[in-house]
């Protein structure tokens, strides 16, 4: 794949509905998923000393989960997910700077 085709690829990829996907109706509430999506590509191109040309490069996409928006008798409301392991993560990482940081005490 050629730097042009992977650029076409990433410009296809990267669109709106990677975001907020299908909205869905029940008992009169319609919900339309989001998410957070971040994504990365790199390429390149040359030639060699012999004289060869060469290229080459990729891409990469992520995403998560981060709520909902939530239509009801005409109101939007937004829901966001709850991420239990993320928040485990962030107190992990407060715990750890804080035993890093804090002064010792010198022993009497």
């Amino acid at each position: 794949m050629n730097v042009n085709e992977i650029v076409a690829t990433a410009k296809d990829t990267i669109t709106v509905k990677r975001i907020f996907g299908e909205p869905y109706t029940r008992d009169g509430v319609t919900v339309i998923p989001v998410a957070a999506v971040s994504g990365g590509f790199g390429a390149g191109a040359g030639t060699d000393e012999h004289g060869r040309d060469g290229e080459g490069g990729g891409f990469g996409l992520s995403g998560r989960p981060v709520g909902a928006l939530v239509v009801k008798n005409g109101d939007v409301t937004w829901r966001p997910v709850v991420d239990p392991a993320r928040i485990v993560t962030a107190a992990a990482v407060v715990a750890v700077a804080y035993l890093l940081t804090r002064r010792r005490r010198p022993r009497r």
